[in-house]
């Protein structure tokens, strides 16, 4: 299996990791809706046998549950995957998200994440959000001293800008960096990208089917009938006009992806991990068939021509 190393880490992680973002469940402010363990587990499973040795997760994802779930999925796996968790989102009894990056609030988190998870270090610890802004400095320094002590053995940031990972190095390295990027999701392509290239931090882009748009699933109907507490239902990309675009975008993924037998979601993969800068991608599956559907990505790649065919409709897209 082909595997990448993750910036200056001594981890070397396959091209695809799986995002525990879905298997949260609903009750929470970012939730899918619904979600059954009978088949977040067996999904857990299949990715791990088809070789991806990495699961993101994130205290927030059902407010502690997604952690369980993974701890779960992962009893008495042989070899063990890496497992990357996120800190900074923090609730109340009531369930009610706020943002901390107070010393004490991150150490207080990483304890219950260890817990949850049942485990003794996490392999990659992220803030998962810079905010408050004016705290970055206190909890990337916290970040750290957990390192040293041994209960994390990585630390790394997600959805930063370049002016807040040059703050944070300024205190200690960081091994990654988690933005979102997909084909219809470009944003950090400018400086972001080329800044960590040049620094050395590892890229794990999220969401690179577009929270499921690009997976080749997607209708016109499915969106018209997400669940109130699905938080895709606000994305641009799912409202008009953006809609009908990338849906055409589908359709033309599909094309490209008939060539080899590969579904528009594995293309859409692929697009992402073209670029120098991107180490890996994380993918959700909420089922053992979700994984079938777009496990082909590990090792498909996308041609030069493709990717400039692909480049060409969204130019035609964007002029009309």
């Amino acid at each position: 299996m082909q595997t990448r190393q993750l910036g200056n880490s001594d981890m070397r992680i396959t091209p695809l990791g799986i995002g525990a973002w879905a298997i949260g469940g609903s009750g929470w402010f970012g939730s899918m809706g619904p979600q059954n363990e009978s088949e977040s587990i067996p999904a857990i499973h299949a990715a791990l046998d088809r070789g991806l040795n990495w699961i993101d997760t994130a205290a927030l994802y059902g407010l502690g549950h997604s952690e369980e779930v993974v701890a779960e999925a992962l009893k008495g796996r042989s070899p063990r995957p890496y497992v990357f968790t996120k800190c900074e989102r923090v609730w109340n009894s009531q369930g009610r998200v706020g943002a901390s990056l107070k010393a004490e609030s991150i150490r207080k988190e990483c304890e219950g994440s260890l817990r949850r998870l049942k485990t003794d270090v996490i392999d990659l610890y992220q803030i998962h959000w810079p905010e408050p802004d004016e705290e970055i400095e206190e909890g990337w320094t916290e970040l750290a001293r957990l390192k040293e002590e041994g209960k994390v053995r990585h630390i790394g940031v997600s959805n930063f800008s370049v002016a807040q990972m040059k703050r944070a190095q300024a205190i200690a390295p960081i091994t990654s960096l988690q933005p979102p990027y997909s084909i219809v999701t470009r944003e950090i392509e400018n400086e972001i990208l080329p800044y960590a290239e040049s620094n050395n931090i590892g890229v794990i882009v999220y969401s690179p089917m577009s929270a499921g748009l690009l997976t080749g699933a997607m209708t016109r109907e499915r969106v018209a009938n997400f669940i109130a507490e699905d938080w895709r239902r606000n994305l641009p990309n799912f409202r008009e006009p953006l809609l009908s675009r990338n849906l055409r975008l589908v359709e033309q993924l599909r094309e490209i992806g008939k060539r080899h037998g590969r579904s528009p979601g594995e293309v859409a993969i692929a697009w992402t991990l073209d670029h120098p800068a991107v180490t890996a991608a994380i993918v959700g599956f909420r089922s053992p068939r979700q994984v079938g559907g777009i496990i082909g990505a590990l090792e498909f790649r996308l041609s030069k021509g493709e990717m400039a065919e692909i480049e060409t409709m969204l130019e035609d897209e964007t002029a009309a």
